[in-house]
């Protein structure tokens, strides 16, 4: 009875727990389920979809805001790896802010990668359609596609790159200011976030007043998506309308 009991108690520690247990734990570099590449260009759904990819070839710094489900991050990736497989940039840099939505973890295991791919994996998930498992592990071996939490990119001048800030809504004021600065010569860079679902305390996201001081500026884009552009479930939009 003692030895059944602990098997259920294994079970149900996996269960809960698919993170961290040992060899259940999801690794974006291990999705062989999705090992594929999708070679044909991504086409946009709506006219605010494709006015986001129109902004992000003409301009080199892009805010795109909109509610989820818009295409807004998947867009962004799609653009970035374009960019890369091109040659027009040497790097794509991936950044998101590390904030729970409305609950804590504490502490991940593991280095800096370990430690912020439960959050980015929605990244994660787009370079894979885009790129196939064994393309993204080798550019992420060879610093192609590399990882940089908000927090460490103060003091880096990005030359030659595609960097994609995600979530940005999760950025205060101060992070979007700094982040704004890190952009170098031959970049683009990409804010995607909604400011209408910030996990910040009240007042702290900064995204909306950056947007509106960046709007005027010759030379930036700010894209605004809305219900409309959904592609997710169609209930996605409905629900949107009324929450």
């Amino acid at each position: 009875m003692g030895k059944r009991s602990a098997r259920r108690a294994q079970v149900l520690d996996a269960t809960i727990h698919p993170l961290f247990s040992d060899g259940s734990s999801w690794d974006p570099m291990n999705q062989e389920d999705r090992d594929q590449k999708y070679v044909r260009r991504v086409r946009p759904r709506s006219a605010n979809q494709r006015a986001l990819l129109e902004a992000i070839d003409a301009d080199h710094l892009v805010l795109a805001l909109g509610p989820a489900g818009t295409g807004k991050t998947y867009l962004a990736i799609a653009k970035a790896v374009e960019a890369l497989e091109a040659g027009r940039v040497g790097r794509i840099l991936l950044s998101r802010p590390a904030i729970e939505a409305g609950e804590s973890l504490g502490f991940l295991p593991g280095d800096v990668e370990n430690k912020m791919a439960p959050y980015l994996r929605p990244l994660y998930d787009a370079l894979n359609d885009r790129l196939g498992g064994k393309r993204l592990r080798a550019c992420m071996a060879d610093g192609s596609i590399e990882i940089a939490p908000v927090a460490f990119m103060r003091g880096c001048t990005l030359n030659n790159a595609f960097i994609i800030i995600d979530e940005a809504q999760n950025c205060t004021y101060a992070q979007l200011k700094m982040l704004l600065t890190r952009l170098g010569w031959h970049s683009t860079m990409v804010f995607t976030g909604d400011p209408d679902q910030s996990d910040l305390l009240t007042g702290m996201s900064g995204l909306s007043e950056i947007a509106r001081r960046l709007q005027p500026l010759e030379g930036i884009s700010v894209v605004q998506l809305d219900e409309e552009d959904v592609v997710r479930h169609p209930l996605v939009a409905s629900m949107l309308a009324v929450i």
